[in-house]
């Protein structure tokens, strides 16, 4: 075969050279030169052009000694496309658990490093939680002084909400969306890579805020207050931005070629899984909405480095267009989010219920309106600053309308479950808490959509409480149901299920007692990102604070389990769930090119017949997938 003959890399310094490891190096070396050089050019008068001029140059070099430009200095020397033997190569063959650390094509390989980053940027993320909720614990601010609790909580809220947004578009999109196709890649292979890249090397910048002051923003970054801050931290936060908007907008073009233009023959638009229309409406979403984050982050780098005046109502700019910006990515930046999450949902439902989806049709039109309408809310955000009074009621109908499709996709599900064998797995049950949680967001969301109670509760603490129902309690549940649910695919190896039940019922317990807790104190009047609690909250806040433990709990008893399994779970067989849908009729783990064959789909991935029994995990529960074989 031809992957025979691959010749397999000896010696450490050939596995250290290139990889991550000496991008990193050299990444620090191209930091500290052109620190060097602007300094210079200065005569260190201006810090914030120092620090941004590091950051180019420590992500310029990184990507050299990463070896991202290898193919391209290749290709233009040689004048010719690479064999493909060279092709595999660069894909990682015979590399082992190296080629994770390498510029790699591989779709899988970057599916495992999305996950691993993101379940990386979840952890630390939660733990940021938890020291807002020991610091929210007492009235007195006994553990951080206000300057350091507020770049706790915009670090916390960076890190969730990058972490949000890649974590299933990111892994599942990027190795199970091109399989479920029935493709054997992505069509832009080195972009792939690329994308996850630049999602890594804006993790060393945010970080090096801790060490420039942090940034006392909160996590929107708000100018003009941007603009005034002295902290370099603040400079970080905005590179960090550009980087991962870019590596989004990659990876966004790369998963819609791959729908538009590799699809299995037979696979027409009606029987596409739901899982890959709720990727791809989501990346298209973030293709939309994220570049206006881009331009916001590039005019506050302006305005810090070059003293121009883009939010500075002195000079003549305009905090109102900061905050237009900010928020159309804002709020459409919650359902890139969600839908990949929910469509995820759907998809384990109709498994585990072993039914057809209900009414397919109308849980596309549902996804696809919330798509469409999701661009058009985010100036509800911005009732209570004055600068859009003319259009506020538009704003308040149009984010009232997104209920209907959201609606649409709550009558899907029920209709999945209803009167389905239902087989009570892990993931089921995080599909059940989601669909719980989710139900809490969307109603005590309605109260924020309309003028006079938003009037009221802008602000407070109601309002960090619905959005933790809508992206913790909702899409992180819908998260953990495909990573539940997908895990023995991508490892071959099976998740302690008890741990995970465990994991299940400690998060839900916790995360409902914590927010509740919170809605109460919102309704009660407390503000938000207080570092010192008034005496009249104190008690609601130590009740949130005390079920955050659980919480807590549930995340160590995650990586317990996953690292327990990794080393010596079960091994899994080829079709753990007896899914439909092309991932399944694969070896666990898939093999590099995925198909010998590529398929010819003749059918729904959701034909599942009533009178199936949900199959044992103990068994190899093949259920056929109605494909042919077609050779290329």
């Amino acid at each position: 075969m031809l992957v025979a003959s691959v010749p397999k890399r000896q010696g450490i310094m050939q596995y250290l050279m290139p990889s991550a490891f000496s991008g990193i190096v050299l990444g620090l070396v191209g930091a500290v030169i052109f620190w060097l050089i602007i300094n210079a050019i200065t005569q260190g008068g201006n810090t914030d052009a120092t620090l941004v001029g590091a950051f180019i140059g420590w992500t310029l070099f990184f990507f050299i000694g990463l070896g991202a430009f290898n193919g391209m200095v290749k290709w233009g020397f040689a004048r010719r496309e690479p064999t493909a033997v060279e092709e595999l190569k660069v894909a990682g063959y015979g590399q082992g658990l190296w080629r994770y650390f390498r510029f790699t094509t591989d779709h899988k390989v970057v599916g495992m490093q999305y996950l691993v980053v993101a379940l990386t940027l979840l952890f630390l993320g939660s733990m940021g939680a938890f020291m807002i909720r020991l610091q929210q614990s007492v009235p007195g601010a006994l553990f951080f002084n206000p300057s350091t609790y507020n770049t706790i909580v915009g670090m916390h809220g960076i890190m969730m909400i990058v972490g949000t947004i890649i974590m299933v578009s990111g892994p599942f999109g990027n190795y199970i969306l091109p399989i479920m196709v029935g493709t054997r890649d992505m069509p832009f292979p080195r972009l792939n890579a690329l994308s996850f890249w630049l999602l890594f090397s804006a993790i060393p910048v945010f970080l090096s805020a801790l060490f420039f002051g942090g940034f006392q923003t909160g996590w929107t970054g708000y100018a003009p207050l941007a603009d005034q801050l002295s902290s370099p931290g603040m400079d970080a936060y905005c590179f960090t931005i550009i980087l991962f908007a870019t590596s989004s907008t990659v990876a966004a073009l790369n998963i819609v070629t791959t729908v538009l233009l590799l699809r299995a023959k037979g696979m027409t638009w009606g029987r596409l899984p739901i899982f890959v229309w709720g990727v791809l409406l989501s990346v298209i979403l973030g293709v939309t909405a994220f570049p206006s984050f881009i331009i916001s982050q590039v005019m506050v780098l302006m305005d810090r480095v070059f003293q121009t005046s883009f939010f500075i109502a002195s000079f003549g700019g305009s905090n109102w267009l900061y905050e237009h910006l900010f928020w159309f990515m804002g709020h459409p930046e919650v359902y890139v989010i969600a839908l990949p999450a929910m469509a995820t949902a759907a998809e384990v439902a109709s498994v585990f219920s072993r039914k057809p989806l209900f009414g397919y049709r109308f849980l596309v039109s549902g996804l696809i309106g919330v798509c469409v309408l999701s661009v058009l809310v985010w100036g509800h955000h911005l009732y209570t600053s004055g600068s859009n009074a003319g259009l506020d009621g538009p704003y308040m109908l149009d984010t009232e309308l997104i209920s209907i499709p959201t609606g649409l996709f709550f009558l899907g599900m029920i209709g999945t479950l209803w009167r389905g064998k239902i087989w009570v797995t892990v993931p089921l049950l995080f599909v059940i808490g989601m669909l719980v949680n989710f139900v809490i967001g969307g109603i005590t969301g309605v109260y924020l959509a309309d003028i006079p109670t938003d009037e009221i509760l802008h602000g407070g603490m109601f309002v960090t409480a619905h959005f933790h129902f809508t992206l913790v309690g909702s899409m992180v549940f819908g998260f953990f149901s495909g990573f539940y649910y997908w895990f023995p695919k991508m490892f071959g190896r099976r998740l302690n299920p008890t741990l995970g039940a465990l994991h299940f019922w400690l998060f839900e317990i916790g995360f409902v007692g914590t927010f509740m807790a919170l809605f109460y104190a919102g309704l009660q009047g407390e503000p938000r990102w207080q570092a010192n609690i008034p005496p009249q909250f104190a008690t609601a806040n130590l009740i949130a604070s005390l079920f955050a433990i659980l919480i807590a709990a549930s995340v160590f008893i995650t990586v317990y389990n996953v690292v327990i399994s990794l080393r010596s779970g079960e091994r899994a067989v080829a079709n753990e769930w007896g899914g439909k849908t092309l991932e399944w009729t694969l070896p666990s783990p898939v093999p590099i090119e995925n198909f010998e064959v590529l398929p010819v789909i003749t059918s729904s991935p959701y034909d599942y017949g009533l009178d199936q029994l949900a199959p044992s995990a103990d068994e190899d529960a093949d259920v056929p997938v109605e494909i042919q074989p077609q050779a290329d």
